[in-house]
Protein backbone atom coordinates (compact mmCIF):
# COMPACT_ATOMS: atom_id res chain seq x y z
CA UNK A 1 0.00 0.00 0.00
CA UNK A 2 1.21 3.38 -1.05
CA UNK A 3 -0.45 5.74 1.56
CA UNK A 4 1.30 3.35 4.22
CA UNK A 5 4.79 3.45 2.99
CA UNK A 6 4.59 6.78 2.08
CA UNK A 7 3.19 7.11 5.76
CA UNK A 8 6.14 5.21 7.33
CA UNK A 9 8.64 6.77 4.89
CA UNK A 10 7.47 10.45 6.08
CA UNK A 11 7.70 9.02 10.01
CA UNK A 12 11.26 7.86 9.49
CA UNK A 13 12.24 11.02 7.67
CA UNK A 14 10.45 13.39 10.86
CA UNK A 15 12.49 11.25 12.87
CA UNK A 16 15.40 11.70 11.53
CA UNK A 17 17.64 14.95 12.94
CA UNK A 18 18.78 15.76 10.05
CA UNK A 19 15.83 15.98 7.40
CA UNK A 20 14.61 18.84 7.40
CA UNK A 21 10.52 19.79 7.21
CA UNK A 22 11.56 21.68 3.85
CA UNK A 23 12.49 18.66 2.41
CA UNK A 24 9.72 16.12 3.92
CA UNK A 25 8.02 18.97 1.82
CA UNK A 26 9.80 18.66 -1.34
CA UNK A 27 9.40 14.67 -1.11
CA UNK A 28 6.19 14.31 0.08
CA UNK A 29 4.14 17.56 -0.43
CA UNK A 30 3.11 18.04 3.68
CA UNK A 31 3.67 21.09 5.40
CA UNK A 32 5.75 21.03 8.51
CA UNK A 33 1.75 20.76 10.68
CA UNK A 34 0.60 18.39 8.58
CA UNK A 35 4.21 15.89 8.95
CA UNK A 36 3.21 16.80 12.86
CA UNK A 37 -0.34 15.63 12.42
CA UNK A 38 0.78 12.88 11.19
CA UNK A 39 3.67 11.91 14.21
CA UNK A 40 1.06 12.82 16.70
CA UNK A 41 -1.77 9.66 15.01
CA UNK A 42 1.02 7.21 14.71
CA UNK A 43 3.11 7.39 17.45
CA UNK A 44 2.65 6.80 21.21
CA UNK A 45 1.89 9.73 23.19
CA UNK A 46 4.96 9.20 25.13
CA UNK A 47 6.95 8.89 21.97
CA UNK A 48 5.53 11.91 20.30
CA UNK A 49 5.82 13.97 22.53
CA UNK A 50 9.77 13.30 23.17
CA UNK A 51 10.18 13.57 19.02
CA UNK A 52 8.28 17.19 19.94
CA UNK A 53 10.49 18.04 22.50
CA UNK A 54 13.46 16.92 19.87
CA UNK A 55 12.46 18.87 17.54
CA UNK A 56 10.77 22.22 18.81
CA UNK A 57 13.28 25.33 18.07
CA UNK A 58 15.74 22.81 16.51
CA UNK A 59 17.75 24.64 13.93
CA UNK A 60 18.66 21.48 12.12
CA UNK A 61 14.95 21.04 10.69
CA UNK A 62 14.38 24.28 9.40
CA UNK A 63 16.87 24.81 6.30
CA UNK A 64 15.91 28.78 6.95
CA UNK A 65 17.66 28.65 9.93
CA UNK A 66 19.87 26.14 9.27
CA UNK A 67 21.92 28.65 6.84
CA UNK A 68 22.68 30.86 9.86
CA UNK A 69 24.78 28.46 11.63
CA UNK A 70 26.07 26.49 8.79
CA UNK A 71 29.49 26.84 9.82
CA UNK A 72 31.30 23.32 10.31
CA UNK A 73 31.65 22.57 13.75
CA UNK A 74 35.35 22.59 15.03
CA UNK A 75 36.54 21.52 17.96
CA UNK A 76 39.84 23.34 18.01
CA UNK A 77 37.27 26.65 17.79
CA UNK A 78 35.97 25.81 21.19
CA UNK A 79 39.48 24.60 23.25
Amino acid sequence: NSVENSTDNIIKLAWSDKVSFEKIQRLHGKSESEVIKIMRRNLKLKSFKLWRERVSGRTRKHEKKRSLSSKPFKAEDYV
